[in-house]
């Protein structure tokens, strides 16, 4: 833990002293005090010139009088803490303590076992690593010549309930909570509901020590700083905090890689001294390992815009290929949507990320983050401009509804005593992240023409999760009973008339899966920069990871431990519902077999490919009509 003396931001303390706690959904609905009230961007009291919401109940429009319980307990089970940005820190720097708080005793206790909240590709093996601490062990590998020896790492992440002890310790505490679309009241449908925001920053403010910084981690609308400011000075009026924005750029799936090698790190400060010293505090905590040309410092309310911007214009970019991909499919004249976001792609005044059409963007995000937007846009009456924004959600809703028309339309315009199978429910791969995925959308349309079945299948999604999502979005007895959620592809695809394929999973590409990964890639080899650093007293955590890589690919065998370092598991209760959740029966991670498939279907065999993830000629060869996004009929 950091040192017992006190510190402002006058006397700034080194990145070793900082102890971080991040508050985590604490006591979400706490009512404004009188005395900020007036000083709230967000309660002007101007009439509701929100926007209508993009679809029927995105976000619930339709509260009954149950919502806030209902509500509440959606953010228990569902709202998630930044877990991967606490653990990075303590990773690279093992000399700063990091407390995440929460008062979730079940979210807790997932955190530190072997079955951690939320699915993302690493992230066991860092938050291992900082959690549990290290083994010493020594590394002999060809090319490194003597032996190098790696110290043990002592734990210095701390997973607990102890909100006020944590925050009272801390020299800098971040506020990471859920800020969900409000589904009443003003702005219902739009604006950002900052209440967790608000419980969370009374609790700081009661018992945060003087000189602790005070760091907006959650998206939030611009100007939100101001009301943490308002809060902490009404309730301790006698001490100055200073409130930072450091709003997160990862993408679930990717989210461990994002954050160990960001394109950026983003903080907003006060633009006075004590401010600006705050954000150079924080600047080095992330310089333990971001290139420091790669740490961006502007002013608090640049910084929360810009995540909001950032959010808004990848949804943008997703719309208009999407765009395109109907004019593509229509057109009649053989274009594709993927030689099209090639071609256009090799601009470098535009480059090539987010021009991969599909069926549209889901998730937590993008959505809540544009109607923010617009919302924002309408309250500062540039209606214009929030048009334009809402446009992007127009568009993403006509893609979705437009492919489900499609499959209706290709099979006889009716799904009468039809099943139809849905490959994949996640908003993207590599995440179980359900929240307003693009299937759960499409699934209600094809609901609605009450086929005989339709089977979902997702290899990352815990069926419970599944079920929860689905039972959201207001579907009829005689529709839900319908619905069957199946373990494997096998069961999904049996008497089906029709595939959708609508998350871009890897087991559902066929059999080029099925190659060996990695022949061609270049095994790493230890450069100069590498060996002249392994004898250093205390390797930093980003040349192991260079060390890993080399003992990897040295090693007959991939593990996510190369070098033995890791701490063993503790063995879990006989009771732990994660092992009952995370059984394994082998075919989450089987492989699609198109050929098995074609003989399983009823025919015809169509396969609506939502994210042009399969080999539509090979699938086409196997005797399945296949449509994708943007590309016309495929002559057989």
């Amino acid at each position: 833990m950091a040192s017992d003396h006190l510190w402002s931001s006058q006397s700034l303390p080194s990145t070793q002293s900082i102890a971080q706690s991040i508050a985590s959904t604490l006591s979400p609905g706490v009512s404004t005090p009188s005395s900020w009230t007036g000083n709230n961007p967000w309660n002007r009291g101007t009439p509701d010139t929100s926007p209508p919401s993009s679809r029927s109940g995105s976000p619930d429009l339709k509260p009954t009088a149950s919502v806030d319980k209902a509500h509440q307990e959606y953010l228990l089970h569902r709202s998630r803490i930044c877990g991967p940005t606490a653990a990075v820190i303590a990773y690279h720097n093992p000399q700063i303590v990091v407390n995440v708080v929460d008062l979730n005793e079940q979210r807790v206790a997932a955190w530190n076992s072997s079955h951690l909240p939320i699915h993302e590709e690493g992230l066991l093996k860092v938050v291992r690593t900082a959690r549990d601490g290290t083994l010493d062990t020594t590394v002999v590998l060809p090319g490194l010549g003597d032996p190098v020896e790696l110290k043990a790492r002592q734990p210095n992440l701390v997973f607990s309930t102890n909100v006020v002890s944590a925050i009272a310790e801390a020299d800098v505490v971040f506020i990471c909570v859920n800020t969900p679309t409000k589904t009443h009241g003003v702005g219902a449908g739009s604006m950002a509901d900052v209440s967790a925001v608000e419980g969370a920053t009374k609790t700081v403010a009661k018992n945060a020590r003087e000189g602790t910084i005070i760091v907006e981690k959650s998206t939030v609308p611009c100007g939100t700083a101001r009301m943490v400011q308002d809060i902490l000075r009404y309730h301790r009026p006698e001490i100055s905090f200073e409130v930072l924005s450091n709003p997160e750029f990862l993408a679930e799936g990717t989210a461990v890689d994002n954050l160990m090698h960001p394109d950026r790190i983003l903080i907003g400060s006060a633009q006075t001294l004590p401010g600006l010293q705050a954000a150079a505090a924080l600047k080095d905590v992330y310089a333990a390992w971001v290139p420091a040309a790669r740490i961006v410092t502007v002013n608090t309310f640049s910084s929360e815009l810009a995540k909001l911007i950032a959010n808004t214009m990848l949804a943008q970019r997703i719309s208009s290929i999407n765009a395109v991909s109907a004019i593509c499919e229509e057109i009649g004249l053989g274009a594709d949507v993927d030689d099209v976001s090639l071609a256009i792609g090799k601009d470098t005044r535009l480059g090539s990320k987010f021009l991969h059409a599909g069926v549209g963007f889901g998730g937590s995000c993008f959505e809540k983050d544009i109607l923010n937007l617009a919302y924002l846009a309408s309250e500062l009456h540039l209606h214009v401009v929030a048009d334009y924004w809402l446009g992007v959600l127009r568009i993403n809703e006509y893609q979705r509804q437009r492919f489900a028309r499609r499959v209706v339309r290709e099979l006889n315009g009716s799904l009468r005593g039809k099943k139809i199978s849905v490959l994949g429910f996640a908003f993207k791969d590599g995440t179980n992240d359900t929240r307003n995925s693009i299937a759960v959308h499409i699934i209600k349309d094809l609901a609605e023409e009450m086929p005989r079945e339709i089977a979902i299948f997702d290899p990352g999604c815990a069926p419970a999760d599944i079920l929860d999502e689905i039972q959201r979005i207001g579907l009829k007895d005689s529709q839900l009973e319908r619905i069957k959620i199946c373990t494997g592809w096998r069961d999904s695809v049996q008497d089906a008339s029709a595939i959708c394929v609508l998350t871009q999973w890897k087991q559902f590409r066929g059999s080029q899966v099925g190659r060996p990964v990695g022949t061609v890639k270049d095994v790493k080899r230890v450069d100069d920069c590498l060996l002249r650093s392994l004898h250093e007293e205390s390797l930093t955590e980003m040349k192991i990871l260079d060390l890993e890589e080399v003992a990897r690919y040295d090693g007959s065998a991939l593990t996510d431990d190369p070098l033995g370092r890791l701490q063993p598991l503790s063995p879990c209760p006989k009771d732990c519902s994660g092992c009952e959740l995370g059984v394994k029966t082998g075919l989450e991670e089987e492989t699609v077999d198109w050929v098995e498939v074609a003989s399983m279907m009823q025919e015809p065999r169509w396969v609506f490919d939502g994210r042009n993830a399969v080999d539509s000629l090979e699938l086409q060869g196997l005797g399945f009509r296949v449509r994708g996004i943007g590309k016309g009929p495929m002559v057989a």
